[in-house]
């Protein structure tokens, strides 16, 4: 059972091999990993977008190993506060560099 759900920036910069994405991603086993349908809906429509069967083919080979869950009422995330103005905390602007977090899914 996944994990960790990945946002459409982390499997983006882990695909172009930005910063040190990818190899973060590899310390886990991917049945630990999972992206929402939304996640693979935007990834699939940036390929598109640029016209790029590369980045189809590396989407492809991605959710081979990492499962994309339907986004529906069963995934609840725990999303940190600091990644949320809804919840209070001021909002981050756009980092410059590649970062990413890991963000932990509770299922049930």
């Amino acid at each position: 059972m996944p994990q960790y759900m990945l946002d459409t920036d982390t499997v983006s910069f882990a695909l172009r091999g930005q910063g040190r994405v990818a190899a973060r991603l590899l310390e886990h086993r991917p049945s630990e990993l999972c992206i929402s349908s939304i996640t693979l809906a935007e990834l699939r429509f940036g390929a598109e977008t640029r016209r790029s069967r590369k980045l189809h083919r590396l989407i492809s080979t991605f959710v081979e190993s990492v499962e994309a869950i339907a986004f529906d009422q069963r995934p609840r995330l725990a999303l940190p506060r600091s990644r949320h103005p809804s919840l209070g905390a001021a909002s981050p602007s756009a980092p410059s560099t590649p970062s990413w977090r890991l963000m932990p899914c509770r299922w049930g």
